[in-house]
């Protein structure tokens, strides 16, 4: 495949580091998702066009210029669809759909918290969460993220650097479903709001603290804990991840959903693109574009 555009991913920091739960043996190239098109396919296979263009979650390989992958690692996009949003699309919104609606089970109707909101799921979560029909909270730290997930449909914001959380959710009447890709203090704050048979969606720990659970409050509040790792549903449930894309790319051409793309840098400049991660400074997707066509 050749490389078009490439998304990047808070995971691309941790396997930078050897931390990340699906690090490859080194050396690799960093990049989990990308999109492109396709110029070569291997003996036998007929079902992949040639000059066909697709996203691609492959785990590694997105910053190059080429990139060997899976047949079954591809999507087809539609062709209005440009690659910076195809790059910026599987792992945001595959993981936001797949964790509120076949994990957490989101009702119409339910009370959304969104934990860093503004990040690249976290926007997602928003945005899916109100197309679901529920009530969104989200919570992010700054002026210009809350504005980012307002822009993205939510109902009530919440400045994390100003406001404490558990507090004013309360006041908001608390949370039927929580989704968590920060860890640390807001995990344990969000738990103090969680309303009884809550879901709390354990996404990820951006923080760098991965927070301990208490037992005693999950049964006394009779509130479920719910670990999500979408890349884990490609080994054993790859039709989840297959139906869920099918969904979103129909939502796309629905114009129903846009992914929100923050900042983009040539592939040159890869390392600022990442250290823009790792200091926390985006909003949405980062993007690398790779190749210009």
């Amino acid at each position: 495949m050749q490389v078009l555009a490439c998304g990047l991913n808070f995971a691309d920091l941790l396997m930078a580091r050897g931390e990340y739960q699906d690090t490859p043996v080194p050396p690799f190239t960093l990049g989990l998702e990308m999109a492109g098109t396709v110029v070569a396919t291997g003996a036998g296979q007929t079902d992949i066009p040639i000059g066909g263009r697709f996203a691609c979650f492959s785990g590694k390989g997105g910053l190059a210029e080429f990139a060997s992958v899976s047949a079954n690692s591809l999507v087809a996009i539609p062709d209005d669809m440009p690659a910076n949003d195809a790059a910026a699309f599987m792992v945001a919104y595959g993981t936001s759909h797949v964790a509120l609606s076949h994990k957490a089970k989101l009702l119409a109707g339910e009370t959304l918290l969104v934990l860093g909101a503004a990040g690249g799921v976290g926007l997602t979560a928003v945005e899916i969460g109100k197309l679901m029909g529920a009530r969104v909270i989200a919570c992010a730290r700054g002026e210009k993220k809350l504005e980012a997930a307002e822009a993205a449909g939510a109902d009530h914001l919440i400045d994390t650097s100003t406001n404490d959380l558990k507090e004013t959710v309360r006041a908001l009447g608390g949370a039927d479903v929580v989704y968590d890709p920060v860890g640390g203090e807001l995990f344990r704050s969000a738990l103090g709001c969680t309303r009884p048979e809550g879901r709390i969606l354990i996404i990820g720990f951006a923080s760098g603290d991965i927070p301990q659970i208490p037992a005693n409050i999950m049964l006394v509040k009779n509130i479920s804990a719910l670990g999500f790792y979408w890349g884990g549903y490609l080994k054993f449930r790859p039709d989840v991840v297959r139906d869920s894309l099918n969904e979103l790319i129909k939502w796309y051409a629905d114009g129903r959903i846009r992914p929100h793309i923050g900042a983009t840098f040539p592939l040159r400049q890869a390392e600022d693109a990442l250290a823009l991660l790792r200091e926390r400074k985006s909003t949405g997707k980062v993007v690398v574009e790779v190749t210009s066509l």
